[in-house]
């Protein structure tokens, strides 16, 4: 059976990496019709917005999408796209899958955890306003609603995945009541959802602390918005970096599965970038969609190809020397 998915290449090396994730998802046997949709700075001059109306309406329709990269400006300019996209589509959780991968040699051995964010919520929602000149206000948003469901997803998810413990990271001893209303809602979670799912509760400094210590004694680790924010790129460096970590924004009835780094504007269009991130996260969508089978031989073969290490197999970020398609031609092969 053929799927209809939506394409978002992005910004920088977006072009370049989703172009490298096409031609894996291809060979490995799955049907996918690809619509592909402007968005990001790139599409402004065009479409006069960085998230234009026919992308959103394609989303809609189809509930599903990959993307790649897009620029969000520092300190100005136009707002988040990938914060409008998760609010626009209520994708409320978000999930970081962070697993060791060989040939790839970090200071850790065997993480294999995932980092699950609330999504849609909280400080990172980006609901900032100047009060009066030269004070500004950033406002943290946390309801029972937004949060019982994250952390019923965590159980379920945790279920389905046969993980055995999750645990929540919060700042509740400060935040009394955003954070206090977080946690409180996971623990409600817990003995409506979490049988047989052993529950923790960390304060984030020192749950940080402990990530760094030892991985390994965490399986699935649940946060706010903004503080999930930064334990996935956290827990990213254990295994090597953003750009080889997959990405999933998930809502009741809509998907987006996305490369978390940069767009990595000064070797766009230089064909030198990982696909890697990209294409796991396309492993994901195949999960995702039932397309198991599909999604299994696509991760056995890059395991394959990082496994072996040859230099002329994979790109210069982790010791190669290796195009972006030469990357995934590499793959390809070992399918």
């Amino acid at each position: 059976m053929g799927h209809t998915i939506c394409l978002i290449p992005g910004d920088g090396i977006g072009p370049n990496i989703t172009e490298a994730t096409k031609l894996v998802l291809a060979h490995s046997g799955v049907q996918i019709d690809w619509i592909e949709l402007p968005a990001g700075a790139g599409a402004v001059d065009e479409y006069g917005d960085t998230l234009p109306q026919k992308t959103l309406d394609a989303i809609a329709e189809h509930r599903l999408a990959l993307k790649g990269p897009l620029t969000t400006p520092i300190g100005g300019g136009f707002s988040s796209i990938n914060v409008r996209l998760r609010k626009h589509f209520d994708l409320f959780a978000a999930v970081r899958p962070i697993r060791s991968l060989e040939g790839i040699k970090t200071r850790y051995d065997d993480v294999d955890l995932v980092v699950l964010r609330e999504n849609t919520e909280g400080m990172y929602s980006g609901l900032e306003h100047e009060v009066v000149p030269g004070v500004v206000e950033c406002l943290k948003i946390i309801t029972r609603e937004g949060s019982e469901r994250i952390a019923r997803f965590g159980f379920e998810y945790a279920r389905s995945r046969g993980r055995r413990k999750l645990t929540v990271l919060h700042k509740a001893n400060i935040m009394k009541m955003t954070d206090g209303l977080f946690i409180e809602c996971a623990r409600e979670m817990h003995r409506k959802y979490g049988e047989g799912i052993e529950y923790e509760e960390m304060i984030v400094d020192a749950g940080c602390m402990q990530i760094v210590r030892d991985p390994s004694r965490f399986d699935i680790i649940m946060a706010e918005n903004l503080v999930g924010d930064v334990l996935s790129d956290l827990c990213a460096g254990l295994v090597g970096g953003l750009g080889v970590t997959p990405g999933s924004n998930i809502g009741h009835d809509c998907a987006i599965f996305e490369a978390v780094h940069g767009s990595a504007p000064d070797i766009a269009g230089k064909g030198i970038a990982n696909p890697l991130a990209l294409i796991m996260s396309g492993v994901m969508m195949l999960n995702h969609i039932g397309e198991e089978q599909c999604g299994e031989r696509i991760k056995a073969a890059y395991n394959a190809v990082l496994a072996e290490g040859r230099p002329d197999e994979v790109t210069r970020d982790i010791g190669g020397q290796a195009g972006t398609l030469q990357f995934a031609e590499a793959i390809c092969r070992r399918m």
